[in-house]
């Protein structure tokens, strides 16, 4: 699952490494689509940040440009009740991580979109009147993204894997159907 959102990063350089600090908000909601809205509910990403599992800041969710990771100690983050805060020390050593500081330093990189998997019972559907909006309460957090657009106007993101709860009547079951195509 990827999300992103704009988001301010705090920059300063050091010694040769270039110091990253930014946020991804819970309890915002992001317009994914006409009808089909997200949110974050506080904490969710909190069960694998409190393990110790490696986590990685990658640029534009290319697994092949790692910027930064908790298991190199080049990334921190602390999973509070307002949001999911991140700190790293990126040293332009490859020229991705050189292209991402500098696209970050001209204001073409502002969000920050996690990579995320949502686990069964781990998110929940409601529906309103301006369509379905998809609370996720509980994800496993695998690596975070600077992009240049984030779902979230405050930290982006984009869900999939869309159920809505109660189980919807037999006459939506197209909507079901559409629903159930998104991935986790």
């Amino acid at each position: 699952m990827l999300h992103g959102a704009p988001t301010a990063f705090e920059v300063r350089t050091e010694g040769g490494a270039t110091r990253l600090s930014g946020r991804f908000p819970y309890g915002t909601e992001a317009c994914l689509s006409d009808g089909r809205r997200e949110r974050f509910a506080a904490g969710a990403f909190r069960s694998r940040v409190m393990a110790g599992e490696n986590v990685f800041l990658l640029a534009g969710h290319d697994p092949e440009k790692p910027l930064a990771s908790t298991e190199a100690g080049s990334l921190t983050l602390r999973d509070d009740d307002d949001a999911l805060h991140i700190e790293a020390r990126v040293t332009p050593s490859t020229s991705w991580a050189a292209d991402a500081l500098a696209a970050l330093a001209s204001g073409l990189t502002k969000g920050l979109s996690p990579g995320f998997r949502v686990k069964p019972g781990g998110d929940m559907v409601t529906r309103a009147a301006d369509g379905l909006l998809r609370t996720v309460i509980q994800a496993d957090l695998f690596e975070i993204s600077m992009v240049t657009r984030a779902a979230y106007d405050q930290a982006q993101i984009s869900a999939r894997n869309w159920q809505p709860a109660p189980v919807i009547e037999a006459h939506e079951a197209g909507l079901l159907h559409v629903h159930r195509r998104w991935r986790a």
